[in-house]
């Protein structure tokens, strides 16, 4: 009996095949197997739940480096001094109310 070879005919002591392979007993059950996980397969373009959570937890990341990012120009703004405020158009009093809003805000 050979295995894994593709028969087309009707041999003595074997059913016809009409061009399937023939599989042995440990080939069957590994196919069987991947085809029952095709079968439950997700929908191509359907995301996962573990890529759900990362794609969540990378645009959380995002807007908490966009608030520190802020914080750090804000802070910036209160280091300058009354020439370079000047320079960019901006009042003591202005950077100084900008400098001390939240970070959040």
């Amino acid at each position: 009996m050979r295995v894994n070879t593709y028969e087309t005919g009707n041999t003595k002591g074997h059913n016809c095949n009409l061009g399937r392979k023939k599989m042995g007993t440990i080939e069957t059950i590994r196919y069987a197997a991947v085809e029952l996980q095709v079968q439950v397969a997700r929908p191509p373009g359907r995301p996962t739940y573990v890529s759900r959570v990362v794609r969540t937890l990378k645009s959380f990341a995002r807007w908490i480096d966009g608030l520190m990012d802020r914080r750090r120009s804000r802070l910036v703004l209160l280091e300058m001094t009354d020439a370079q405020l000047k320079d960019i158009g901006i009042s003591r009093c202005d950077a100084h109310c900008e400098g001390l809003r939240p970070f959040w805000d």
